[in-house]
Formats: C-alpha cells, sequence, structure tokens
C-alpha cells in the first residue's frame, strides 16, 4: 500500500511513539494489560495508515465528463445559486467523506484552474447544510477545454483541520491529476452548469478520478 506524501512524517512519528509506549506497557504492566493495548496500537497505526493510502486509479480521460473530485457518498443533488465566482444558478452535488475513505481530491476535469481562495471558518460537521458557507474551505474554478466553468469547494469538517492544496491559479490542469488533499474527513462540493446532464444519484459511492458525476 502506497502512503501519501500528507502521511508519511505523521505515520512515521506515530510509529516511533507507540513502540515506545508499547515497549514500557509491556515492561511495566501486567501481560493480559499489556497485550490489549499493543493490539490497540496496532489498531490506531492500521487506521492512519488507511487513511493516508494513495491506491492506483486508471483515471477517467473525456473532456466532456466531470469526475467525482474525491471518494465518498453523494449526499446533496440539488439547484442552486452559487454567490462566490459564477454568481448564478447552478446544479450543486456534494461527495462527502468518512474516515475511511480516501482523502486525495482530484482535478474533475481537463482545462484550467481560473480562481483559488482560501476561507477560513468554523468547523461544523460537513453534512451540515451551512457548512459550505460558513466552515474553512477552498475554493476552485475550472473552466474546460469548451469553455464551461465548474466550482469545485473543498470543506474542511468537524474533524478535518487542515485542506492541503497543490495548484496554482492560472495553470493548465490535467483530469484526474492530484488537487489536494484534506485530514480527516470532510466533503468537496461541484457546483455544475444547469444544463449539465447528472450522472450520479443521492447516496451513490464515489471514487475520485474514476466515477462520472456529470457530463458537460
Amino acid at each position: 500500500m502506497r502512503i501519501h506524501k500528507e502521511g508519511r512524517v505523521f505515520i512515521l512519528v506515530l510509529a516511533i511513539l507507540l513502540i515506545g509506549f508499547d515497549y514500557v506497557v509491556m515492561t511495566y504492566l501486567p501481560a493480559i494489560l499489556g497485550y490489549v493495548l499493543l493490539f490497540g496500537s496496532i489498531m490506531l497505526l492500521a487506521f492512519f495508515t488507511q487513511f493516508f493510502r494513495n491506491p492506483d486509479r486508471v483515471i477517467t480521460l473525456d473532456e466532456t465528463l466531470v469526475v467525482s473530485p474525491a471518494d465518498g457518498k453523494v449526499v446533496v443533488i440539488e439547484k442552486v445559486f452559487e454567490p462566490e465566482y459564477l454568481k448564478t444558478d447552478c446544479i450543486q452535488v456534494s461527495v462527502f467523506m468518512s474516515p475511511f475513505n480516501v482523502h486525495m481530491n482530484r482535478v474533475p476535469f481537463s482545462g484550467k484552474l481560473l480562481y483559488y481562495k482560501y476561507h477560513p471558518g468554523k468547523y461544523l460537521v460537513a453534512f451540515h447544510p451551512k457548512s459550505s458557507t460558513l466552515n474553512e474551505r477552498n475554493t476552485s474554478v475550472f473552466q474546460s477545454l469548451n469553455g464551461k466553468k465548474v466550482l469545485v469547494r473543498q470543506i474542511a469538517g468537524a474533524v478535518a483541520r487542515r485542506i492541503c492544496y497543490y495548484l496554482k491559479e492560472g495553470q493548465n490542469v490535467e483530469q484526474g491529476k492530484e488537487m489536494g488533499f484534506i485530514k480527516f474527513g470532510s466533503r468537496c462540493d461541484l457546483f455544475l452548469p444547469l444544463d449539465s446532464e447528472i450522472i450520479v444519484k443521492m447516496n451513490d459511492a464515489v471514487k475520485g478520478g474514476q466515477s462520472i458525476i456529470a457530463r458537460l
């Protein structure tokens, strides 16, 4: 299993701390309690290792398709007004990421990054209706090769406390490439043109870079 670069130092430090903790426990505590805590340490390390996993993906490449920027479950499909950049009615599709999903985010289609802005904010649970506008978040606007614009918003949740971002405003981007990483659970919102053909349904499980969200 490959570990994402955002987690390598964290996993290494955690492993060292747990080894030291378990050595002390096994040395000075009763054997039964020591083995229980050892098992707990192994489970904790396994949890964080799977959280930062970076699996190989066969990426969808089609300039007319919008692929999911994140692994998770579709929790919102609705018509909304997008006030930050697009300033028009859109179709919002939101993907909720649990702590057990891959948390690397991917570019939804090939084109150009027109706009990027970081917003500090609160840490409401990611499925809260107001988390899209009140939580800490990143806003990206991508323009497809045929000129259509889609806004993607990475939202930190109650547990997530850091959004990492790898792109620069104005650069050309390729579908499925890394966009960023959200640590410890959150969600991604997409704001699509009203004439987009939405492919997913509510509660669908999707994979970043593979699952098709919409056709532009």
